[in-house]
């Protein structure tokens, strides 16, 4: 049986790239990082910009492809993704969860894990208070990634911040399997 140094120093020598997703169906927001040692390293963000006036059915099409593609080229092992909280407009929500469906499902296909976190969650990982602002998050980001400039638009940024979020989360749960 392998001892608790032994473990701790697996640990350490994981490396995991994972897809962050800020979902949307006008911007999906797109964040892939590698993370090892404690460490970040970004491999790719960009958003998924959708024409104002796109049909739905042709925005989830789009969608679905660009987050099929992602995983396709980086093939991660985990997605994380913010979770759904229903604000007042109801459309706007149901709008989004069909958007956030053709990415799960694009993770599905292709066998890769899915997360999801709130935006709460997604705050005290990243920041340390789940009251942060927007600001505070992309501020962190920023630092926690090593870059000159927060990434634009805001929706890639929050899609880095969920993919740092999952893997602190990933690293304490995988810390607390191997006691």
């Amino acid at each position: 049986m392998a001892s608790r140094s032994d473990i701790v120093h697996n640990i350490k020598d994981i490396t995991m790239t994972i897809l962050g997703i800020d979902p949307g169906y006008a911007i999906v927001g797109i964040g892939v990082v590698d993370y090892a040692a404690n460490q970040f390293r970004l491999i790719e963000a960009k958003a998924i910009t959708m024409e104002a006036n796109a049909p739905f059915d042709r925005r989830l099409r789009e969608i679905y492809a660009g987050v099929a593609a992602c995983i396709a080229a980086h093939r991660p092992a985990a997605m994380a993704i913010e979770k759904l909280f229903f604000n007042t407009n109801a459309k706007t929500a149901i709008d989004v969860a069909q958007a956030r469906g053709v990415m799960i499902l694009a993770a599905a296909q292709a066998g890769v894990p899915v997360y999801e976190y709130t935006p709460l969650q997604v705050k005290q990982s990243v920041v340390g208070y789940g009251r942060a602002d927007k600001r505070q998050v992309q501020d962190m980001v920023k630092l926690l990634l090593r870059l000159s400039a927060c990434p634009k638009p805001d929706d890639v940024a929050d899609a880095l911040a969920i993919a740092v979020c999952h893997a602190h989360s990933a690293g304490s749960l995988m810390r607390f399997m191997n006691k």
